[in-house]
Parts: C-alpha cells; sequence; structure tokens
C-alpha cells in the first residue's frame, strides 16, 4: 500500500507506556541538532567530529533467527564492500533495545530498525533513515494482525478478555504500540484490567506460540508470519486472525548521522544500487511483496507512527 493509505490513522490513548525512555516524543536528544527541520539529527558540521570507519558494521531489525538472516544479507553486504570501499559486518542483535544502544554507542553504522522503533533510533541514537523495501510498483507496508489458533475459543477480538495476550515489545508498533491503541480505542480493552499482556521478545516469538497453543492469542507484523509460513517454520492452519489494521510502513533502512557525508552517499548508492535478481534478499523478502529498495523520509513516512506514540502517550528519555 503507498503513502496514501497509510496516513490519517487516529488512535486514543490508553495510558502512558513505560518504554524505558520518557520525555519529549519528538525531540531530538541534546547531543543532536535539527536545523533544517526534517526530524532527525544533522551531520555535524566539524570534520572531527565525523566518523569514517575501516569496518562497517550493519545490523537488521531482531525479527527472526538472526543466522537465517546473516546469509539472506550476505549478498548485499558484499555488494555495499564494492560500493563504499569498507569492510561490512552483519551484527545479530537479539532486542529492539539492544540495537538502539548499539548505535547510540556508536557500534553500529547502517542498520534497518522496525517500525515501532524508528523514532526511538532516530531521537536517542541519531539514526537517519532514508529507505524502505517496496514492491516493483512502489507499494510498501505490512498489517498488524492480532491472532489465535484453532479451538481457542476466541472467534472475535472481544473474546480475548480474561485471558493472556503476547505482545513482542514495548518498542513495537505492530507487537504493542498499535494494538494497545486500537484495543483502548475501538473495544474498550485495557490490559491487567480486561487481559493479561505477556511479552515474548521478537514476532517470531509470539507467532511461534500461538501456534504451539503456548499463547491463545498475540498481536504480531503480518510480513513476518508470511515469510515463517514460506519457509514452512509454521503452517498456514496453525494460525488464525482475527483482526488486521491498516498498513504501516515496515523496516527503514539508515545510518548514524555522525559518519563522513561522502559515505553516507556511498551508502545510500549501494542501497539504491543492488542488483536485487538472483539474490537471497529476494528469495527471502519477495515472500512478503518486497524487491526493491525505495527512497523515503523519517519526516514524511513516519508521521503515522508518531501519531501512534502521541496517542499512546509514548514519550522518550536518551539518557
Amino acid at each position: 500500500m503507498n503513502r496514501r493509505g497509510i496516513i490519517g490513522f487516529a488512535a486514543a490513548a490508553f495510558g502512558a507506556v513505560t518504554m524505558g525512555w520518557s520525555g519529549m516524543s519528538y525531540a531530538l536528544d541534546a547531543r543532536f541538532q535539527d536545523k533544517n527541520g526534517d526530524l532527525v539529527a544533522d551531520t555535524p558540521t566539524d570534520p572531527s567530529q565525523q566518523v569514517d570507519p575501516s569496518t562497517l558494521i550493519f545490523a537488521y531489525t531482531p525479527v527472526e533467527d538472526p543466522a537465517v538472516y546473516a546469509k539472506v544479507w550476505d549478498g548485499f553486504l558484499r555488494h555495499m564492500e564494492g560500493v563504499t570501499g569498507k569492510k561490512v559486518q552483519f551484527f545479530p542483535v537479539q532486542s529492539n533495545a539492544a540495537q538502539i544502544e548499539a548505535m547510540r554507542a556508536g557500534r553500529l553504522h547502517v542498520a534497518g530498525f522496525n517500525t515501532g522503533s524508528n523514532p526511538l533510533a532516530v531521537n536517542c541514537a541519531g539514526f537517519v533513515s532514508f529507505a524502505i523495501m517496496a514492491s516493483q510498483d512502489g507499494s510498501f507496508g505490512y498489517n498488524m494482525e492480532i491472532i489465535t489458533y484453532p479451538g481457542s475459543g476466541i472467534e472475535k477480538v472481544e473474546d480475548i478478555k480474561g485471558k493472556k495476550m503476547a505482545f513482542t515489545s514495548q518498542t513495537s508498533n505492530s507487537g504493542f504500540k498499535a494494538p494497545s491503541a486500537i484495543l483502548k480505542a475501538d473495544y474498550n480493552m485495557i490490559p491487567e484490567r480486561d487481559f493479561e499482556p505477556v511479552f515474548s521478545g521478537k514476532h517470531d516469538n509470539s507467532i511461534l506460540g500461538v501456534a504451539n497453543k503456548d499463547y491463545p492469542a498475540a498481536a504480531i507484523a503480518n510480513s513476518v508470519w508470511h515469510r515463517m509460513v514460506a519457509r514452512d517454520v509454521i503452517k498456514q492452519d496453525q494460525v488464525i486472525s482475527i483482526y488486521k489494521s491498516q498498513t504501516f510502513p515496515t523496516t527503514g533502512f539508515g545510518y548514524a548521522y555522525n559518519l563522513k557525508p561522502e559515505l553516507q552517499e556511498k551508502i545510500k548508492e549501494a542501497f539504491f544500487t543492488f542488483n536485487w535478481e538472483g539474490s537471497a534478499l529476494k528469495e527471502e523478502f519477495a515472500r512478503s511483496g518486497e524487491e526493491q529498495f525505495l527512497p523515503i523520509t523519517y519526516k514524511e513516512y513516519w508521521e503515522v507512527i508518531r501519531k501512534i506514540d502521541t496517542a499512546n502517550g509514548v514519550s522518550y528519555n536518551c539518557k
């Protein structure tokens, strides 16, 4: 779905969300400047504050098995080596918080941050989004779905009352932020009062948990679900969807704000000149309809996510 189908989401707050960060949700950390108003950190003007590492560290959002994705991304990273003239190393991360902290600490240079983590990475770690995966026709995005298993006794969202519901992590849009707002706004359902929230850590954990009947219900990103079915990690009939949201932007790719401008341009060039045909990247992501990198800006394409954060009372303290 293109951007016109994304913007316009309005959700009611369910109360303050404890994220491990607190403060203004739109405010960049005091370390950063944003003189051009694009909502991301400016590159330092002082060359001594710019970074030009001999090895670029790349991390993909921790949605599924890192070992699988190291192989999926290998061809792309070799392409980035050729374009940038740098060695590029894949860094497997186990949580969104660890990925954000790695960039914040200067140990991560190029990354794909998931939908909900993008604002945290931008505000607290100096992440600059510039690309998103899209289909050949330029459409992109995924849906949040609430899933259960056959015979769970849950046929509609209201049936979750009195039961456990799995979320992924509090930084995840589809795994926590969006479903929390929707459950409150559309169903007057609040965690602890109406159901017991549990956290699985990752989308694949939630999906496997439902498929194996460990969780009666879960909120997940359907792009992850589709890829797991395509790889035969689970069977299609093990999981049933009882709710499907509007379309949200998917993983945003970018770099640390303080890389040298010439290196930033080479990293962009690597993304937009990569040949997907015959690649492991296409084999994996075409399962969810993604076959190219599309240029984007955080200010425009993450507007809907910032609205969800505001509705949920989400705010960040980057200390």
